[in-house]
């Protein structure tokens, strides 16, 4: 099966839903992997931003990795993915992780520091070296990472590293997306976007799908954005994402990334509380994401 096959559609970086003690909770991590399954998405990542990987150890990430593959059961492909800033450790995660038989590593751009864009090619391609021929992606998020990983560096690295499949792409900027699909359409290469509110746009441009954290509560809107469009039927695509824009937007107010399990949690899925220091949002930032969540139906 081609990259392409495999990766492609609608991928959700799973909560990890934890009891008060802040221990992951394997029963309820069971029950939102079938949720999001069931209700149509086309794989997992686990351990992504809104996975709160930036919370756990490697070892507690790996066990409940084990638990994500057990429960998927092959029926979607799983992904893990590796934030370590140190370049040998994020080697190391990696390699763990291929140990398990995921079907890619995402790595994120290394946190706090700016490493130059040759380091940053340096880092990545000795990663994939380390892990070949395991398939993995680029996550590029500045966003959080506070700086971009060059287009040119992404696509240089598409083109020298025969194990580095893919990108997900969370700048928001539906030209790094497009110029992504344009620069790499000669190989065998997935660009994912990594922003819930471009899913459309991003297909428009020839993207393979995208990692949505949304996803996770509302799996059979953010699918039907996917799939509608590959049916053809590009206005019912274009409309359910105009439903869901309102409602991902709404979350901006409140404290990244309390706002996945706070929806999670106003829908009555009971994923437990975001990990200190992160807390739920209150105030006018939750009064605004229950407007949201009223004007599109999934409240009362």
């Amino acid at each position: 099966m081609s990259d392409k096959q495999t990766f492609k559609g609608i991928f959700v970086p799973i909560l990890t839903p934890v009891d008060e003690h802040e221990n992951i909770n394997e029963a309820k991590l069971r029950k939102q992997v079938d949720y999001v399954i069931e209700h149509g998405v086309d794989g997992i990542l686990a351990f992504g931003s809104n996975s709160e990987f930036y919370m756990f150890d490697d070892d507690e990430m790996l066990a409940a990795t084990t638990i994500i593959k057990d429960e998927a059961a092959g029926r979607v492909p799983v992904m893990f993915g590796v934030g370590h800033i140190r370049t040998s450790k994020a080697i190391e995660l990696a390699q763990r992780a291929t140990q398990l038989g995921v079907a890619a590593v995402s790595v994120l751009q290394p946190m706090f520091i700016e490493p130059t864009a040759e380091a940053l090619y340096h880092h990545y391609s000795t990663i994939a070296k380390a892990i070949a021929p395991q398939p993995m992606f680029i996550y590029n998020n500045p966003g959080r990472a506070g700086y971009p990983v060059p287009v040119d560096i992404m696509v240089r690295l598409a083109h020298d590293c025969d194990n580095i499949i893919g990108v997900k792409d969370s700048s928001g900027n539906v030209t790094n997306i497009e110029e992504l699909v344009r620069q790499t359409r000669n190989i065998d290469f997935a660009v994912f976007a990594g922003k819930d509110t471009i899913v459309y746009p991003s297909l428009c441009v020839g993207g393979a799908g995208a990692v949505c954290s949304t996803a996770n509560i509302y799996p059979d809107l953010v699918c039907g954005i996917y799939d509608k469009f590959e049916q053809g039927d590009y206005k019912g695509s274009l409309e359910d994402q105009f439903k869901l824009n309102p409602i991902r937007n709404s979350q901006d107010a409140a404290s990244f990334p309390s706002p996945t399990k706070d929806m999670a949690n106003l829908m009555g899925m009971d994923v437990g509380p975001s990990i200190r220091p992160t807390e739920a949002a209150t105030g006018a930032a939750l009064d605004g994401m229950k407007k949201a969540m009223r004007e599109a139906g999934y409240l009362s």
